[in-house]
C-alpha cells in the first residue's frame, strides 16, 4: 500500500511538472528556441506548445481546453479572459510584434504599391477575423487606400503561420505577416521583407495570461519568471520582437 501511495505521488509530480501552452502562430520560432533554453535549466519540466490564431485560442480556452498559460499576439484576448474570470493572473505585455511584406522572388524595395502590380496574382495574410496580424494586414490596406484594388487577391491562411507559408511555397506571391517569421531561419535565406510603417496600423501589443487553476503551478510561474530574464529578451529581439519598455 505504502509503495503504491508513493507511486501515485510520483506520477501527480509529473503531472505537475508539465506546460501546456497556447501560442500565437508569430510566436513559432522563438517560442521554440525559449522552450529549449528554458529546460537547460529545468530538464524536469515538460513543455507542449499548441501554435494556432489568437482568436481560436482564446475560444479554446472559452470552452475550457486545458492551457496553463496563453500567449497572445493581441493584448485584448487575454484581457477579455480576465473579464470572463478565467484568467489566474493580470494580462502582461512581452513583447511588440511587427507586420512586414515578404516574398520569395519580388523586389520588395518598391514598398506597398507592388501589391497593385499585375505580376502579384495572390496576397496571403491571416484570417482577420481571428488573427490580430490577419487584422492589422487589413487596416494596412485601408491605410494605403488599396483595398478595394487588391480585395480579390487576398488568399488567408487560418493563422500568420499558415499564411507565411501560403508564400513559401508559390501559392502567394507577397504575403503580409509577422517579422518573427520572416527571421526565421528558412524565410529569412530564402526571400527578402519590406517593413511596413506602423502608423498604417494599429498596435500589436502581445500578452500573456496564466490561465485559471494554473496560478500556483510552481513549473508555470518559473516559465513565466524566466520569460523576464535577460536570455528570453534576446530571443525577442532576435525575432524581430520590440520589448515593451523600448521606445
Amino acid at each position: 500500500m505504502i509503495v503504491f501511495c508513493m507511486v501515485l505521488i510520483a506520477i501527480s509530480n509529473l503531472v505537475a511538472q508539465t506546460i501546456t501552452i497556447a501560442a500565437a502562430a508569430d510566436l513559432r520560432f522563438v517560442m521554440d528556441e525559449m522552450t529549449n533554453e528554458f529546460k537547460k535549466s529545468n530538464p524536469n519540466i515538460k513543455i507542449d506548445i499548441i501554435y494556432g490564431s489568437s482568436g481560436n485560442l482564446y475560444q479554446q480556452i472559452v470552452n475550457q481546453a486545458p492551457f496553463n498559460i496563453f500567449f497572445s499576439a493581441d493584448i485584448s484576448y487575454p484581457e477579455k479572459l480576465k473579464f470572463l474570470n478565467l484568467a489566474g493572473s493580470t494580462p502582461k505585455l512581452y513583447a511588440i510584434g511587427h507586420l512586414v511584406m515578404w516574398s520569395a522572388k519580388l523586389d520588395m524595395s518598391k514598398g506597398i504599391e507592388i501589391l497593385k502590380s499585375n505580376n502579384v496574382k495572390n496576397i496571403a495574410i491571416a484570417n482577420p477575423k481571428v488573427a490580430p496580424y490577419g487584422k492589422r494586414a487589413i487596416e494596412c490596406l485601408k491605410y494605403y487606400k488599396i483595398d478595394n484594388q487588391v480585395k480579390d487577391k487576398i488568399v488567408e491562411g487560418e493563422n500568420v503561420s499558415q499564411a507565411a507559408q501560403f508564400v513559401l511555397t508559390g501559392n502567394a506571391e507577397v504575403g503580409l505577416i509577422a517579422l518573427s517569421l520572416a527571421l526565421s531561419p528558412e524565410m529569412k535565406t530564402i526571400g527578402k521583407y519590406f517593413s511596413i510603417d506602423e502608423k498604417s496600423y494599429s498596435k500589436l501589443e502581445q500578452a500573456y495570461v496564466i490561465i485559471k487553476k494554473s496560478e500556483t503551478n510552481k513549473a508555470v510561474l518559473k516559465f513565466t519568471q524566466f520569460i523576464e530574464t535577460e536570455k528570453a529578451r534576446k530571443l525577442f529581439g532576435k525575432y524581430g520582437f520590440r520589448l515593451p519598455n523600448e521606445n
